[in-house]
């Protein structure tokens, strides 16, 4: 497959195998989260956000399995690495202080392993002051230790934002407020405050601030007159810098300013969720650097291809035993795969080509005048279509699939689209000339 001349080509999708693998995998699998039947090919041909089905459909994957493979497929900085790794057994071992080498030095290892990971993550978030990390399997995780860590240096209650989502282990779902089918019927954490998220200057002024003396629903809740919860009882504050299930709403530069006056103000700590924004999908390396923001905690995962809570000493509980994973830290492949990504964004530029292919698809997106598209927003390559009604946007995405191009919704009625961070401007017009044609195909 020749990446650089390469475009979709589908007969019939779902084929005849895609429904079979779907049927048999559906015999076992407990229900959980349906897209459409995409069985990928793991042995036919793949390269960036190019794929092969198991009928021989070659598609445009513009989801990046939901940003956790931010480098698409087979890119060749992984693949090279991954080859030179005689595989062992086994390839994870049992956690944060149980060390691994996979040859070399510390600081110049043959290969990269989990301690390499935990230098990268530091050196991403020095500005921040970060200064530790903590790994674990996933993103849900990496935000139940953000819980954790916050809880263990102080107090019992949380504010949380409408429209927000931080996964779906019990702790996590009692933060989230995108949608109720994640939430209901599940006991949850008590203290949790949920709060507007702003996205513009009208949500903004009319949800956010208020006439009392704090100026906004925070910090009138925190006021020591008229306020009617103690600062000192707050642990943490939790907030995606570009709600990802909400909807692709990026927060309000003012309000994320308004927090930061909070945090300096009352000791709030911040904890930011990067999980689906992280790692150079919104052209920086962490959305929240687009705001005049300082998190306390920076939860990654996804692409990452591990979970990981960053922070300082200072948050991290001093006593041994506190946190813990058997798993985490030991996912030898997955570690060395997190470093090679880090190092391919770092080398090869790639946060200046998400910033300019993300405002070629924006714009591209913009210059069409579609009836039936509301709105056009995102940063980078964290983009969404909102469309007037669901069922339209149910439609598109199912055009778009029998095209040959793959997308994923978000929110109530909104198509998201993450490319790789390495797509390529041909490849970007390829995507939105099938995702135009989709869009026409529903509305005429």
């Amino acid at each position: 497959m020749d990446r650089a001349t390469v475009e979709p080509e589908v007969e019939t999708i779902p084929g005849e195998r895609a429904r079979q693998w779907a049927e048999h995998h559906h015999q076992f699998a407990a229900p959980s989260t349906y897209v459409y039947e995409f069985v990928w090919d793991t042995s036919a041909d793949a390269i960036g956000p190019f794929c092969t089905d198991v009928d021989g459909n070659v598609l445009l994957d513009f989801t990046s399995h939901v940003a956790a493979a931010p480098l698409g497929y087979n890119n060749p900085a992984i693949r090279e690495k991954l080859r030179e790794f005689d595989l062992v057994d086994p390839l994870k071992i049992a956690g944060q202080d149980f060390y691994v080498s996979n040859g070399g030095s510390p600081e110049d290892p043959d290969l990269p392993g989990p301690t390499q990971l935990m230098d990268r993550l530091v050196a991403m978030t020095d500005h921040y002051d970060m200064d530790r990390v903590f790994l674990s399997n996933s993103g849900a995780e990496a935000v139940e230790n953000a819980i954790k860590i916050c809880y263990a240096a102080g107090g019992h209650r949380a504010f949380t934002f409408d429209g927000g989502f931080h996964g779906r282990t019990l702790g996590a779902l009692s933060l989230n407020r995108s949608k109720a089918v994640h939430r209901r019927g599940f006991p949850e954490i008590p203290g949790v405050v949920s709060v507007p998220f702003p996205s513009s200057r009208d949500a903004y002024e009319r949800r956010w601030l208020t006439d009392g003396p704090g100026g906004n629903v925070v910090a009138d809740s925190l006021h020591p007159e008229r306020g009617v919860i103690d600062p000192d009882e707050v642990a943490f504050l939790i907030l995606e810098p570009i709600q990802g299930e909400g909807g692709y709403r990026s927060a309000y530069p003012e309000f994320a300013r308004d927090l930061e006056a909070l945090r300096e103000r009352y000791d709030l700590k911040i904890v930011a969720d990067e999980i689906q924004s992280g790692l150079g999908r919104t052209g920086e390396l962490w959305a929240v650097d687009h705001l005049d923001l300082t998190p306390d905690v920076i939860t990654a995962g996804k692409g990452l291809r591990v979970g990981a809570t960053i922070s300082r000493s200072d948050v991290f509980p001093e006593r041994t035993g506190r946190i813990s994973s058997t798993w985490g830290a030991g996912d030898v492949i997955a570690a060395m795969q997190g470093v090679l990504t880090i190092d391919a964004i770092h080398e090869e530029n790639l946060l200046a080509n998400v910033r300019e292919r993300g405002e070629q698809l924006r714009s591209r997106l913009e210059e069409h005048d579609l009836e039936a598209v509301v709105d056009v927003r995102g940063r980078g390559l964290m983009l969404a279509v909102e469309f007037d009604t669901k069922a339209r946007r149910e439609a598109v995405l199912e055009a778009a699939f029998e095209r040959g191009l793959l997308t994923l919704g978000c929110g109530y009625k909104t198509l998201r689209l993450l490319p790789p961070l390495d797509v390529t401007a041909r490849e970007i017009d390829l995507g939105v000339d099938l995702l135009l044609e989709s869009i026409e195909a529903v509305t005429t």
